[in-house]
């Protein structure tokens, strides 16, 4: 019996559920059809609610009242008085400032603001709409890097990065004989995180101060090598790096002197001198100036060795983004400007080394050899913010003495040697740089840049 009961019961409870379903529908159709009186009622006693919201909407124009749905069609609030931007603030620039004074007088959470996280996403939006991946915003702690890049030594992998357009850091090349060297990482290679944190979108600086660390520390690296599609992790221990920029790669039984330079500090002129000089002594014929892998440095560096080999003329002009035109001449009298010579390039020679190889060529002084160089060609500051931060931008674009830009073009060497076996390419870029040479010191080669 009781069986039959809890089937009749379970037979019946769909019926029961419709019923009452049918039931509040027919009470929600009374409440809205309610009679002239109830409603009346109701009116007076919404009128006494609102009361309390209508003062605070005196108090508050700009602020949504209770009736508006915010997740809807927004009632617009005109302010019934302009905020009134202080005094100096760009007419560009004022509404901004208005977004800001009612985030911050208005916005729910505004107790909760990190005003100097406002201050770094409004700079870095700045930078963004400018599409130039030279100019970036340095944060306090990172400033002193740039420094430490041109003076003196520091602690780190010792490699030389640019960051690419789209936000990822390129190995333009490792020092030679650096920790970056040694764990193998080359030229053209992509850094996407540094101990498991990505720096994709960083500027270049705030992603040199994450790899950079105290000597013996180790720092994981996610890189995908040249030619490759697949992400590795790379452990490499860090080190202090030597700033040495002028490297002898004579050999005893060579014809000519083999010099190197990795970058352009303030005193590679003084040493490229003191090492041209030795050779001179050692009876070498000509030189090999080899900057494949050097990604730039000094302005005034390169001005200064380009001065050894040029007797007279423009080293490079830039200019301005007010177009005003600045030249930058020969200093010195070409100590070493009869000295037969050829200058090897590859596709991570940049910036500096460009100037000193399209001033060679459009001086007609030496052969260029090698690959086409990477095309940085824009003149770089950094100025000291009130925050002991800096902005690093682009203020200038350089050009050769004959005219020709360098941004986003490099220079074409003279006598292409390219592979794609790097190790292959480096010996057949120097064999052809001694075939050239010879050329030019035996009187076979028609002319210095054929």
């Amino acid at each position: 019996m009781r069986k039959l009961t809890q089937a009749r019961w379970v037979w019946w409870l769909p019926i029961l559920v419709a019923v009452s379903l049918v039931a509040l529908v027919a009470c929600q159709e009374d409440e809205e059809d309610a009679t002239p009186a109830p409603a009346a009622a109701a009116s007076t006693q919404t009128t006494s609610a609102a009361e309390p919201v209508a003062q605070a909407a005196a108090e508050n124009p700009t602020a949504p009242s209770r009736g508006q749905d915010p997740m809807a069609f927004p009632t617009p609030s005109p302010l019934l008085q302009p905020l009134g931007a202080p005094e100096g603030v760009p007419e560009e620039l004022k509404t901004v400032w208005e977004v800001w004074a009612l985030l911050s007088r208005e916005h729910v959470d505004r107790s909760t603001f990190n005003i100097e996280a406002f201050n770094e996403a409004a700079i870095r939006g700045m930078i963004e709409a400018i599409g130039d991946a030279h100019t970036s915003y340095v944060r306090p702690e990172v400033f002193r890097i740039e420094n430490d890049d041109l003076y003196g030594r520091f602690e780190g992998i010792g490699a030389s990065v640019q960051m690419r357009p789209d936000g990822k850091l390129l190995v333009v090349a490792p020092i030679e004989g650096s920790p970056a060297e040694k764990a193998g990482l080359k030229p053209g290679d992509v850094i996407l995180s540094v101990n498991g944190e990505s720096i994709v979108g960083f500027s270049l600086l705030e992603a040199v101060s994450k790899i950079r660390g105290p000597r013996g520390s180790d720092v994981r690296l996610l890189v995908v090598h040249l030619g490759t599609l697949d992400e590795i992790e790379v452990v490499i221990t860090r080190d202090v790096i030597p700033l040495e920029s002028v490297l002898v790669r004579t050999q005893p039984d060579d014809r000519f002197a083999h010099i190197r330079l990795s970058t352009f500090y303030s005193d590679t002129a003084d040493q490229l001198e003191d090492a041209i000089r030795q050779s001179q002594s050692d009876g070498f014929e000509g030189l090999i100036l080899d900057v494949r892998n050097n990604p730039g440095g000094l302005l005034s560096s390169v001005i200064d060795i380009v001065s050894l080999f040029v007797e007279e003329g423009l080293v490079l002009y830039e200019v301005d983004g007010s177009g005003r035109r600045s030249d930058h001449e020969v200093r010195s009298a070409g100590r070493f400007a009869d000295m037969p010579m050829v200058l090897l390039v590859n596709e991570s020679s940049a910036s500096a080394s460009e100037i000193l190889a399209g001033a060679l060529q459009d001086h007609e002084r030496a052969p260029v050899i090698g690959a086409p160089t990477f095309g940085k060609g824009s003149v770089n500051i950094l100025r000291r913010l009130e925050n002991e931060g800096g902005l690093y931008l682009t203020f200038a674009r350089w050009f050769s003495p004959n005219g020709r830009p360098i941004e986003g073009e490099g220079v074409e060497p003279d006598h292409e040697v390219t592979s794609r076996d790097a190790k292959k390419a480096d010996v057949d870029q120097l064999e052809k740089a001694v075939e050239v040479l010879a050329g030019i010191v035996d009187g076979t080669a028609s002319s210095a840049t054929n």
